[in-house]
């Protein structure tokens, strides 16, 4: 196994070598090079000698390790970006739906793949969803790490990305969508860093810009809909299909819900990852599959032998 870390956030791969090493595992089994995409990355995807490789990333990153990977005819498989719709079903517990999916979105500093970035509401709750999710994005709090509350988001990963997250919460005031928390610039008390404000937009159409890019920090978009198929075609109304999440009364109307979306996880009323499931998304979120049994399936090799005595 040969692992490339990003070259924004090595140091965790490092530490996985030295304990390996230090467990007494051979020479060559397992092994890191660090280095960027372009230079590394490619030559790894595109290598006679690498049988398989599994990437997690950007879908662009994705579909240049795809194209490397072609002239070789290596499996690949590819766990890249969401843009995951949460519906919030006519008869789910509104306030309580609201403020846990405003919590999840910002989770991780909103630097989830899976994360629940488009929060579908019925239209004639939405002067409701308005005032909780604003409540529920202005009680998170922001600070550094080292000396950060429980439950406090620190900064996205790079000034790059800090940059992009910028540039996007613009782009959905530019484009008419209502702002009811956060916005551009640094979080109060922090005037360095690559922190982001906790934002949140409502009155937002499945066509904005900031409904259909993946931004991949804390901004949450809230859409409103007028009937539970309008929901679900505009939760599958995406390029990305790797997550969603459904909220009902009842398990059994979530999961009627959940069989539409065209997404490779739903999760219902609140329910976390289970790592015995298998990981991973449709369309352009990405192939294949992380976790669970079928996780190990992608990096094996089926071989047929005829003939042997059995």
């Amino acid at each position: 196994m040969v692992l490339k870390p990003s070259e924004i956030a090595p140091i965790d791969a490092l530490i996985l070598a030295e304990i390996l090493h230090e467990a007494g595992v051979p020479p060559g089994v397992f092994n890191v090079v660090n280095g960027d995409g372009p230079g590394v990355g490619a030559a790894l995807s595109s290598h006679p000698d690498i049988d398989m490789v599994s990437f997690t990333g950007s879908t662009r990153a994705g579909v240049l390790v795809a194209e490397a990977a072609a002239p070789t005819v290596k499996r690949v498989a590819q766990e890249l970006g969401g843009k995951s719709a949460n519906i919030v079903l006519e008869d789910a517990d509104l306030a309580k739906a609201v403020k846990v999916g405003v919590y999840t979105m910002m989770n991780n500093s909103g630097q989830s793949c899976n994360a629940p970035s488009r929060m579908f509401v019925p239209r004639a709750k939405q002067d409701e969803a308005k005032e909780v999710a604003k409540a529920t994005a202005e009680s998170v709090k922001v600070q550094n790490p080292k000396e950060a509350d429980k439950g406090a988001i620190g900064p996205v990963v790079s000034e790059t990305q800090f940059n992009k997250i910028q540039g996007l919460i613009q782009k959905g005031i530019d484009e008419g969508a209502t702002l009811l928390a956060g916005g551009t610039g640094r979080p109060d008390g922090l005037n360095r860093g690559y922190y982001v404000k906790p934002t949140v937009f409502a009155d937002v159409t499945n066509d904005m810009t900031i409904a259909r890019e993946e931004i991949f920090g804390p901004v949450l978009c809230i859409l409103p809909y007028d009937s539970e198929e309008q929901a679900i075609e505009m939760a599958n109304d995406t390029p990305y299909g790797l997550s969603g999440y459904v909220q009902s009364a009842t398990t059994e109307h979530a999961y009627e819900v959940a069989s539409q979306l065209r997404t490779g996880m739903v999760h219902l009323n609140g329910a976390g990852p289970d790592p015995a499931a298998p990981f991973g998304g449709y369309k352009q979120s990405g192939n294949g599959r992380e976790w669970g049994v079928e996780g190990l399936h992608e990096f094996l090799e089926t071989k047929s032998v005829f003939g042997a005595a059995s």
